[in-house]
């Protein structure tokens, strides 16, 4: 690797994977640490964060995980207080923390409306509410910021032929809230973007029961056939799609951009009107 986060620390907030395989927060965290990051991995799932920290661990890379529920401000606070007790700085925050739940405006419970809220928006709010001073004060003393990331979609953008309604109306709020964010911190040299992954093929979504029933009437390999044919590329995309997404975001490379949202979608939305 070329060792272009070499010095940097990395939160990676829902760094665990729901099954086996690489979820695309298990992939960031993972490139991040190959590419010379120190890596917080934070995961509501224990198990599921010190796997991801032990397969860096392995590596030769540094990481640690912490249990998380991101929704929580004192989680977020207990979160942030471990990243920087270990390793004294907070260089990068990825939010790719997020669930999906299929139904329409009159099919979905209020609950479950209020819930998908607070696990995909409330939760960025909440880390960069306690991130960004960090990277405030970093620049006060360095001249160095840092980078945000969120995890959004291409539902926040597009109609994907899937009752999303929560899903779609959390990530577009997630994309405005990433841009206003980037405006106000600029000056500050903290660059906040967003990335809109596509169709992908990860644990999330093998375990999605909503989503293989609305595509393959519960059938996960007709489910996978079904999403591979909507891409013009003629496959889904993988976790590490995402990952090397993040690492170019993360990276000084991209020392220039802030407030955009990155599609990664093998060009699918470029089919939906």
């Amino acid at each position: 690797m070329t060792e272009r986060l070499r010095g940097k620390v990395a939160i990676v907030a829902g760094a665990g994977s729901i099954g086996p395989g690489w979820g695309n927060g298990k992939a960031t965290a993972t490139i991040f640490a190959r590419e010379g990051a120190r890596v917080v991995c934070a995961d509501l799932n224990r198990d599921a964060a010190e796997e991801t920290a032990a397969i860096i661990q392995n590596e030769g890379g540094q990481a640690f995980a912490v249990q998380t529920d991101v929704t929580r401000a004192d989680s977020i606070a207990d979160l942030v207080g471990q990243a920087l007790g270990r390793y004294g700085r907070i260089d990068i925050l990825d939010n790719n923390v997020g669930i999906a739940e299929v139904g329409s405006v009159v099919d979905l419970p209020e609950e479950t409306w209020e819930r998908v809220f607070k696990v995909n928006v409330t939760s960025a709010f909440l880390a960069m509410k306690h991130v960004i001073p960090v990277m405030q004060r970093q620049f006060e003393e360095t001249g160095e910021g840092g980078s945000i990331i969120n995890i959004s979609s291409i539902a926040s953008i597009r109609h994907t032929g899937v009752p999303y309604a929560s899903y779609s109306a959390t990530k577009a709020a997630l994309n405005h809230l990433t841009r206003t964010t980037a405006v106000q911190y600029a000056a500050q040299k903290i660059r906040v973007n967003a990335i809109l992954p596509g169709l992908m093929k990860t644990p999330m979504v093998e375990h999605s029961a909503g989503l293989a029933q609305a595509y393959g009437e519960g059938d996960i390999a007709a489910m996978w056939k079904a999403r591979d044919a909507q891409v013009p590329m003629g496959h889904m995309g993988e976790a590490w799609d995402v990952a090397y997404a993040a690492l170019f975001l993360a990276s000084d490379e991209a020392r220039y951009v802030t407030g955009i949202e990155l599609v990664v979608d093998g060009g699918i939305t470029l089919k939906y009107g």
